[in-house]
């Protein structure tokens, strides 16, 4: 990894400096458009609407427009900025970390100490983690002065940056103010599927199905070319409307839910493997299916051209036989 800023962590009298490193990163395939017809590239450019000519980056400043008027903002201007200057990660406060609502994290950074902040770094990580505190923090990055979290993940500091509180949307549906009322047995059923549905969190189950999805597409169109017909090598979704205005027995739903749960649950791990290993031969028998459709379209499509080859060759050797002469 490779760091995106340096800069110290302040509290008190004690100084730390680190390095900040992006915690996360986008697994999403890169994309881009094409014109349909031949397939060109699409691509956008930064023309200047005054003199229409293409500007490179080195040539363009920020700007404030109020209507009437705008305001040009160089780069010096921007680092003329007291918190742009700023290289400091100030601890402002330390907060209970349930008292940090998770609506309010944005983006994920980790914290390298220097090498001659490893102790300091050390005493501060140990703090937080004994303490169960979270450090409120202001810092500025990338020409913006932020809110930040400043808690511990493992052995390593992490910064979270925090949206200011006017950036959070209040809830204010008017369904939210309805009178609901909920059963003593429905609220009992309802606890009872929390309950059976419970599990530690682990991310490592999870998969995007959608960017997998995606590159097996790709890696079907590169092996079978353009005549790939999509709807045969995945299938045609219904894309029918939800049912509207259905009145659904809640209790019945929740009970029915709570048995279905229970017997999932009641297969032992080693049950739970061979189902997976079950369900990953049928993925891998269905994937295999879905290739010979894709071979059997692409031949299909494939022979109607040779057989119209066929009938212009029969018609350009006609076409250059001697017409007999008549008695």
């Amino acid at each position: 990894m490779r760091s995106i800023w340096k800069g110290a962590i302040s509290f008190g009298l004690v100084n730390v400096p680190v390095k900040l490193y992006s915690a996360t990163e986008d697994h999403d395939l890169s994309l881009h458009q094409v014109h349909d017809a031949d397939g060109g590239r699409i691509r956008y450019q930064r023309r200047c609407e005054v003199c229409g000519k293409v500007v490179d980056y080195a040539h363009i400043d920020k700007a404030y427009d109020d209507g009437n008027t705008t305001v040009v903002l160089t780069e010096d201007d921007l680092k003329s900025l007291p918190e742009e200057r700023s290289r400091e990660i100030e601890v402002v406060e330390f907060v209970p970390s349930d008292q940090v609502d998770p609506i309010m994290f944005d983006r994920s950074y980790f914290l390298e100490p220097d090498k001659t902040a490893v102790k300091a770094y050390g005493l501060l990580r140990r703090a937080l983690a004994d303490t169960d505190r979270t450090a409120i923090v202001q810092f500025s990055l990338r020409q913006k002065t932020r809110l930040g979290a400043l808690r511990v993940r493992d052995k390593v500091l992490m910064l979270q940056s925090l949206l200011w509180d006017d950036e959070v949307r209040e809830a204010d549906f008017p369904s939210l103010d309805s009178d609901v009322r909920v059963s003593a047995k429905e609220a009992e059923m309802a606890a009872s599927l929390v309950e059976n549905m419970g599990a530690d969190f682990a991310p490592e189950k999870f998969s995007d199905d959608y960017q997998a999805q995606l590159r097996e597409l790709i890696a079907a169109k590169l092996e079978q070319g353009d005549a790939l017909d999509t709807a045969a090598t995945f299938g045609e979704e219904e894309a029918g409307e939800p049912e509207g205005g259905q009145v659904v027995d809640l209790m019945e739903a929740l009970r029915r839910s709570v048995e279905e749960n229970r017997a999932k649950r009641g297969s032992s791990s080693g049950v739970g493997r061979a189902e997976k290993t079950t369900a990953t031969k049928a993925s891998a028998e269905k994937t295999t299916a879905t290739k010979a459709s894709a071979e059997k379209t692409a031949a299909k499509k494939s022979r109607p051209r040779k057989s119209t080859a066929k009938k212009s060759a029969t018609k350009k050797s006609t076409a250059k036989r001697p017409a007999k002469k008549s008695a």
